[in-house]
Protein backbone atom coordinates (compact mmCIF):
# COMPACT_ATOMS: atom_id res chain seq x y z
CA UNK A 1 0.00 0.00 0.00
CA UNK A 2 1.33 3.66 -1.22
CA UNK A 3 1.73 6.20 1.93
CA UNK A 4 -0.75 8.28 -0.01
CA UNK A 5 -3.67 5.30 0.06
CA UNK A 6 -2.24 4.38 3.78
CA UNK A 7 -3.12 8.42 4.74
CA UNK A 8 -6.37 8.38 3.04
CA UNK A 9 -7.42 5.39 4.94
CA UNK A 10 -6.42 6.47 8.29
CA UNK A 11 -8.60 9.79 7.06
CA UNK A 12 -11.73 7.68 6.76
CA UNK A 13 -11.45 5.78 9.86
CA UNK A 14 -10.85 9.00 11.69
CA UNK A 15 -13.92 10.60 10.47
CA UNK A 16 -15.49 7.13 11.03
CA UNK A 17 -15.09 7.25 14.56
CA UNK A 18 -15.98 10.77 14.93
CA UNK A 19 -18.96 10.69 13.70
CA UNK A 20 -20.34 7.29 15.70
CA UNK A 21 -19.22 9.17 18.83
CA UNK A 22 -21.33 12.35 17.93
CA UNK A 23 -24.48 10.24 17.40
CA UNK A 24 -23.76 8.05 20.21
CA UNK A 25 -23.67 11.30 22.26
CA UNK A 26 -27.16 12.96 20.86
CA UNK A 27 -28.65 9.85 21.99
CA UNK A 28 -27.48 9.92 25.36
CA UNK A 29 -28.14 13.34 26.58
CA UNK A 30 -31.49 13.18 24.43
CA UNK A 31 -32.47 10.32 26.88
CA UNK A 32 -30.02 11.47 29.88
CA UNK A 33 -32.36 11.94 33.49
CA UNK A 34 -32.86 16.01 33.97
CA UNK A 35 -30.14 15.71 36.58
CA UNK A 36 -27.38 14.06 34.69
CA UNK A 37 -28.52 17.15 32.20
CA UNK A 38 -27.19 19.95 34.97
CA UNK A 39 -24.04 18.29 35.70
CA UNK A 40 -22.91 19.07 32.54
CA UNK A 41 -24.72 21.79 31.45
CA UNK A 42 -22.61 25.12 30.40
CA UNK A 43 -20.23 26.73 32.46
CA UNK A 44 -19.52 29.50 30.44
CA UNK A 45 -18.79 33.36 32.31
CA UNK A 46 -20.56 35.00 29.55
CA UNK A 47 -21.02 38.29 30.64
CA UNK A 48 -23.89 38.96 33.12
CA UNK A 49 -26.52 42.03 33.11
CA UNK A 50 -25.55 44.32 35.46
CA UNK A 51 -26.37 44.19 39.16
CA UNK A 52 -28.64 47.47 37.81
CA UNK A 53 -29.17 46.70 34.12
CA UNK A 54 -31.57 45.72 32.46
CA UNK A 55 -33.85 42.55 33.04
CA UNK A 56 -34.98 39.74 31.08
CA UNK A 57 -38.41 41.48 31.41
CA UNK A 58 -37.01 45.10 29.89
CA UNK A 59 -37.49 46.00 33.06
CA UNK A 60 -34.75 48.98 34.87
CA UNK A 61 -33.71 49.37 38.33
CA UNK A 62 -34.78 53.10 37.15
CA UNK A 63 -38.26 51.66 35.84
CA UNK A 64 -39.50 49.85 38.74
CA UNK A 65 -42.67 51.40 39.73
CA UNK A 66 -42.54 54.04 42.74
CA UNK A 67 -43.53 51.82 45.74
CA UNK A 68 -42.35 48.27 44.80
CA UNK A 69 -40.29 46.46 47.13
CA UNK A 70 -37.57 43.50 47.24
CA UNK A 71 -37.97 39.69 48.79
CA UNK A 72 -34.76 37.77 48.11
CA UNK A 73 -34.59 34.05 48.73
CA UNK A 74 -32.40 30.42 47.94
CA UNK A 75 -33.54 27.67 48.09
CA UNK A 76 -31.66 25.64 45.73
CA UNK A 77 -31.21 25.83 42.57
CA UNK A 78 -32.57 29.10 41.10
CA UNK A 79 -33.54 27.75 37.80
CA UNK A 80 -36.86 26.03 39.63
CA UNK A 81 -37.12 28.91 42.24
CA UNK A 82 -37.47 31.91 39.64
CA UNK A 83 -39.50 29.59 37.64
CA UNK A 84 -42.32 28.71 40.16
CA UNK A 85 -42.42 32.52 41.65
CA UNK A 86 -43.17 33.63 38.27
CA UNK A 87 -45.97 30.93 37.32
CA UNK A 88 -47.53 31.29 40.47
CA UNK A 89 -47.26 34.92 41.11
CA UNK A 90 -48.45 35.95 37.54
CA UNK A 91 -50.38 38.98 37.55
CA UNK A 92 -50.72 39.04 41.44
CA UNK A 93 -48.59 41.67 41.92
CA UNK A 94 -45.21 40.10 40.88
CA UNK A 95 -43.31 42.87 38.77
CA UNK A 96 -40.14 40.91 38.10
CA UNK A 97 -37.80 37.57 39.51
CA UNK A 98 -34.05 37.69 38.81
CA UNK A 99 -31.71 34.84 39.65
CA UNK A 100 -28.23 35.38 40.91
CA UNK A 101 -26.24 34.84 44.02
CA UNK A 102 -25.94 36.12 47.61
CA UNK A 103 -23.94 35.80 50.84
CA UNK A 104 -20.90 35.01 50.41
CA UNK A 105 -17.50 36.64 49.70
CA UNK A 106 -15.92 37.99 46.91
CA UNK A 107 -17.32 40.78 43.69
CA UNK A 108 -18.87 39.62 40.55
CA UNK A 109 -18.68 35.54 41.60
CA UNK A 110 -19.31 33.63 38.45
CA UNK A 111 -21.18 30.48 38.35
CA UNK A 112 -18.27 28.24 37.89
CA UNK A 113 -16.64 29.87 40.87
CA UNK A 114 -19.95 29.37 43.41
CA UNK A 115 -20.55 26.20 42.07
CA UNK A 116 -17.03 25.03 43.58
CA UNK A 117 -18.19 25.84 46.75
CA UNK A 118 -16.27 28.32 48.24
CA UNK A 119 -17.30 31.39 47.93
CA UNK A 120 -19.75 31.53 50.62
CA UNK A 121 -22.28 32.82 48.13
CA UNK A 122 -26.05 31.06 47.20
CA UNK A 123 -27.78 30.84 44.49
CA UNK A 124 -30.85 32.66 44.85
CA UNK A 125 -33.95 34.54 43.53
CA UNK A 126 -34.49 38.17 43.56
CA UNK A 127 -38.01 39.30 43.56
CA UNK A 128 -39.87 42.18 42.69
CA UNK A 129 -42.94 43.02 43.72
CA UNK A 130 -46.50 45.41 44.61
CA UNK A 131 -47.47 45.38 47.93
CA UNK A 132 -50.37 46.48 47.62
CA UNK A 133 -51.21 43.13 45.88
CA UNK A 134 -49.08 40.90 47.20
CA UNK A 135 -47.31 40.90 50.84
CA UNK A 136 -44.02 39.50 52.25
CA UNK A 137 -45.46 36.77 54.34
CA UNK A 138 -47.31 35.50 51.26
CA UNK A 139 -43.78 34.95 49.37
CA UNK A 140 -42.23 33.53 52.28
CA UNK A 141 -45.32 31.22 52.96
CA UNK A 142 -45.24 30.10 49.30
CA UNK A 143 -40.74 29.50 49.96
CA UNK A 144 -42.11 27.18 52.71
CA UNK A 145 -44.07 25.42 50.59
CA UNK A 146 -42.62 24.71 47.54
CA UNK A 147 -38.87 23.65 48.64
CA UNK A 148 -37.34 21.66 51.94
CA UNK A 149 -36.06 24.12 54.44
CA UNK A 150 -35.08 20.88 56.69
CA UNK A 151 -32.32 19.70 54.55
CA UNK A 152 -28.80 21.87 55.21
CA UNK A 153 -26.59 22.80 52.31
CA UNK A 154 -28.83 20.96 50.10
CA UNK A 155 -32.01 19.94 48.36
CA UNK A 156 -32.68 16.73 46.51
CA UNK A 157 -29.39 15.68 44.45
CA UNK A 158 -27.79 18.98 44.89
CA UNK A 159 -25.54 19.06 47.30
CA UNK A 160 -23.25 22.24 48.53
CA UNK A 161 -23.57 25.19 50.63
CA UNK A 162 -24.39 27.19 47.59
CA UNK A 163 -27.90 25.13 47.51
CA UNK A 164 -28.66 26.55 51.08
CA UNK A 165 -32.16 27.84 52.45
CA UNK A 166 -32.06 31.18 53.71
CA UNK A 167 -34.19 34.36 53.29
CA UNK A 168 -31.90 37.60 53.31
CA UNK A 169 -33.65 40.42 54.61
CA UNK A 170 -33.97 44.08 53.73
CA UNK A 171 -34.24 45.95 56.63
CA UNK A 172 -36.38 44.95 60.30
CA UNK A 173 -39.56 44.23 59.02
CA UNK A 174 -38.72 41.70 56.64
CA UNK A 175 -36.77 40.01 59.63
CA UNK A 176 -39.57 40.69 62.12
CA UNK A 177 -41.95 38.97 59.31
CA UNK A 178 -39.40 36.17 58.33
CA UNK A 179 -38.82 35.26 61.75
CA UNK A 180 -42.54 35.06 62.48
CA UNK A 181 -43.30 33.04 58.97
CA UNK A 182 -40.70 30.71 59.99
CA UNK A 183 -41.14 29.44 63.36
CA UNK A 184 -45.07 29.10 62.19
CA UNK A 185 -43.85 26.81 59.44
CA UNK A 186 -41.23 25.03 61.25
CA UNK A 187 -43.90 24.11 64.14
CA UNK A 188 -47.05 23.63 61.49
CA UNK A 189 -45.82 22.25 58.73
CA UNK A 190 -42.49 20.56 59.08
CA UNK A 191 -42.31 19.21 62.57
CA UNK A 192 -40.03 21.66 64.20
CA UNK A 193 -37.23 20.90 61.87
CA UNK A 194 -36.84 24.17 59.81
CA UNK A 195 -33.19 25.05 59.40
CA UNK A 196 -33.55 27.95 57.24
CA UNK A 197 -30.85 30.73 57.76
CA UNK A 198 -32.16 34.40 58.14
CA UNK A 199 -29.35 37.15 57.76
CA UNK A 200 -29.22 40.96 56.47
CA UNK A 201 -29.06 41.03 52.65
CA UNK A 202 -25.61 42.06 51.53
CA UNK A 203 -24.64 42.71 47.20
CA UNK A 204 -26.39 41.44 44.88
CA UNK A 205 -24.86 39.88 42.16
CA UNK A 206 -27.11 39.02 38.95
CA UNK A 207 -26.61 35.46 37.29
CA UNK A 208 -25.05 35.09 34.07
CA UNK A 209 -27.71 35.95 31.18
CA UNK A 210 -28.23 32.56 29.88
CA UNK A 211 -29.62 31.42 33.77
CA UNK A 212 -32.32 34.22 33.51
CA UNK A 213 -35.63 32.86 32.63
CA UNK A 214 -33.76 28.95 32.06
CA UNK A 215 -36.67 26.76 32.29
CA UNK A 216 -39.07 29.23 29.91
CA UNK A 217 -36.09 28.65 27.06
CA UNK A 218 -35.28 25.06 28.12
CA UNK A 219 -38.85 23.35 29.45
CA UNK A 220 -36.73 19.78 29.48
CA UNK A 221 -33.94 21.28 31.57
CA UNK A 222 -33.46 20.08 34.93
CA UNK A 223 -35.58 20.73 37.86
CA UNK A 224 -34.95 20.17 41.78
CA UNK A 225 -37.51 16.89 42.50
CA UNK A 226 -37.99 19.12 45.88
CA UNK A 227 -38.95 22.12 44.26
CA UNK A 228 -43.37 21.52 44.02
CA UNK A 229 -45.84 22.92 45.98
CA UNK A 230 -47.22 21.08 49.11
CA UNK A 231 -50.62 21.18 49.91
CA UNK A 232 -50.25 22.43 53.85
CA UNK A 233 -53.09 24.08 55.95
CA UNK A 234 -53.40 27.84 56.38
CA UNK A 235 -50.86 29.18 59.03
CA UNK A 236 -52.39 30.39 62.33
Amino acid sequence: MTLSALLSLLKDLALGSLLAYLILHMAFFSNAPNFISRLFRPLTTTTRLGVSGATESGMTSTTIPEGAEKATIAAGCFWGVEHMYRKHFAGKGLYDARVGYIGGDGSNPSYREVCGGNTGHAEAAQLIYDPKKLTYRDLLEFFYKMHDPTTANSQGPDRGTQYRSAIFTHGPEQEKVAREVTAQASAQWWKGAVVTDIVPAGQWWDAETYHQLYLDKNPGGYECPSHYLRTFPPLT
